[in-house]
This record gives structure tokens, sequence and C-alpha cells, in this order.
């Protein structure tokens, strides 16, 4: 039988150890898509609130813009709404699935980009670098971060499969909303503006994953892992030697 090295073993738990930190940099290989060069839509819309439920509440939506965003996602939280002890939770607001942070346009550039941190937070996206030139190559108006809303099932599903790098379609509307517990939220209508107030509320009715992002450091992730994998079966699966003096 096939003797394994326990160093084969060491040497894959360590290239998947660094790949898996190294799996969401922004590598010069990444291909940004021609569709997202240009700017989210956005046109008024005359449509009167309405109510629809999710989880068994009941939420106000009241639409104020036709949306579309094509973006490179930089940075995401998906919120823990249908249970657990976080904010969106304990306030009932099941309707708020996650929150992405995307950049479109010249910002949306691997060089540029791994310049940056980015991280979100319960309601924000926030973004720094040590770099001066990178931010003052920084376009601020083509970031946003977007409070992604939904009740379809499918349209969850596919929010929850987004990872970072990937570029994505959403359409939708720009809306406020009132959760059960009658708080209401607004929206951002600018891309301009900054701070409190400043992200987008989305009700999403579409979206799509226009292209993954595929970089060598995912390539090796899996590769390392699935070497792991094979070389931990067939060296424990191997009989026992007693080691001979």
């Amino acid at each position: 039988m096939l003797k394994i090295s326990p160093y084969l073993i060491i040497i894959s738990f360590v290239l998947l150890i660094v790949s898996f930190s190294k799996r969401n940099d922004f590598t010069d290989d990444l291909n940004v898509l021609v569709d997202l060069m240009h700017d989210p839509k956005q046109t008024p819309v005359n449509l009167p609130p309405f109510f629809t439920s999710y989880n068994e509440e009941d939420f106000e939506i009241m639409p104020k813009y036709d949306y579309e965003l094509n973006g490179l996602v930089v940075s995401y939280r998906l919120h823990d709404a249908d249970g657990g002890t976080m904010l969106h939770a304990l306030s009932k607001d099941h309707l708020n699935v996650a929150d992405f942070c995307v950049v479109w346009g010249d910002t949306a550039q691997p060089g540029l980009l791994r310049e940056f941190d980015f991280s979100n937070g319960q309601f924000t996206c926030s973004y720094g670098t040590q770099s001066s030139a990178a931010w003052n190559a920084f376009n601020e108006t083509q970031l946003s971060n977007n409070h992604l809303l939904a009740i379809d099932d499918a349209v969850r599903d596919t929010i929850s499969e987004v990872n970072i790098g990937d570029q994505i379609n959403i359409k939708g509307w720009l809306a406020h909303y009132k959760n059960p517990l009658g708080y209401e939220r607004g929206t951002s209508t600018s891309r301009n503006d900054r701070g409190d107030g400043a992200c987008e509320t989305i009700f999403v009715k579409e979206i799509s994953i226009l292209q993954p992002m595929k970089n060598q450091w995912r390539s090796l992730m899996s590769f390392a892992f699935g070497v792991l994998l094979i070389s931990l079966f067939l060296y424990f699966k191997a009989p026992y030697e007693p080691h001979r003096r």
C-alpha cells in the first residue's frame, strides 16, 4: 500500500492556511466586466406603499426609485435576521438579509483595491489604506454600502452565495421601509453623500452573479484541501508498522 509521508500532510496544511488567508486578495488576473464601468441607474417611481410579510412579520415598503446596480463586492455581512442575538434579529428586521459594500467604474481595479482594507459592520462599510497615493486615486462616489431587503427565497439564496470579488447585478427599488416595531429606515438617493444615512436601501427583486472571482489563491486552497484530505485518509488507513531500531 502507498505510504504517505507526514511531511505531505504538514505541507498541504500550511498551504491551506496561507491560501485561505489570501483567498480574498484582488490579484491582477481579476477581469472587470464592461458592465461595471457604468454608474448605477435610478428612475423615480410613483408607487403607493405596500405591506409584505416575511417570517410571520409584516413590513411596510415605500418604493422611491427603480434601481439597477452593477458592482464588485469588496465586503459584505449576512445578517442573522432569522434568530440569534444580533441587532437585526432583536429588532425583528428579518427583511434586511445582508449588507453589500460594492465598487464600480475606475475604482473597481485590482491594483487599487488591494491597497485597501474593507469591512462591514451591522449597518456600515468601513475602508482605509496606508497609501496616500491609493487614497487620492480612490473615487468615493464609486462605492456604496447597500442594505438588501428580500422576501423571495431564491433571491435570498443567491445573496447568501455571493463572495468577495464577485461581480453582481442587482435590480429592485430604492425604498424606505418600516419593521414590525415601527422603526422606519430610509435610503440614500445619491452616490455623493457620506456618513449617517448615506447607504442605499434596496428592495431586491432580482440579483445575479455576473462573474465570480477566481484567483490563484482560491485554486490553491481547493487543491491543498483536497491533498490534505486524501493524505490524511491514506495515512490513517495504512497498516501499523512498529518502529524498528
